[in-house]
């Protein structure tokens, strides 16, 4: 039986649970992911099985011991089910649970829905102040500008250079 998964609310869902899990990183994301692609692929059968060359290709994850190690993690932590196979001719499984629609596994079991706003999302006032005045100072930092060294033909703050006309190249540094 296929579920009815909402791709974008439950990406949607999903980035928002990753965003509060400190325990993930980057490997983690990346390798749920290429899982959530294969699963995307098979139209988004209640189980899957994985070859793992391939989900380490597409998660971009180049050692099988940081694969190992992520994939139980993920499994441990709620956001998919893993099984492995111990067969190298049978993929292992792989359930993905369903953040976004479903009834199914969701670690917030209240935030079923994905909240979105339906009005346009408003800046505040001071964001445009404050751009407006890193333009002035923009201005000020301009040297091709400066009076000073239009008449001087030099470069600002010279000191911090450290140089000096009268330095001898011919000594040894």
């Amino acid at each position: 039986m296929l579920e009815q998964v909402n791709y974008i609310k439950h990406l949607n869902a999903v980035f928002l649970q990753f965003s509060k899990d400190s325990r993930l990183n980057p490997t983690h994301i990346s390798l749920y992911m290429a899982l959530f692609q294969i699963w995307n692929t098979n139209r988004f059968v209640n189980v899957f099985f994985i070859n793992r060359e391939e989900v380490m290709r597409i998660s971009k994850i180049g050692s099988k011991s940081t694969y190992h190690r992520c994939i139980k993690e993920l499994s441990h932590w709620n956001y998919i089910l893993y099984s492995p196979s111990h067969n190298p001719f049978k993929g292992s499984q792989i359930k993905m649970f369903n953040f976004g629609t479903s009834s199914e596994q969701v670690m917030y079991p209240s935030r079923t829905e994905i909240e979105t706003s339906h009005g346009q999302e408003l800046v505040p006032i001071y964001k445009h102040i404050q751009t407006f005045k890193n333009n002035n100072k923009q201005d000020e930092l301009n040297f091709e500008n400066s009076e000073s060294n239009k008449l001087s033909g030099s470069v600002p703050n010279e000191d911090n250079l450290q140089t000096s006309i009268d330095k001898n190249y011919d000594e040894p540094l």
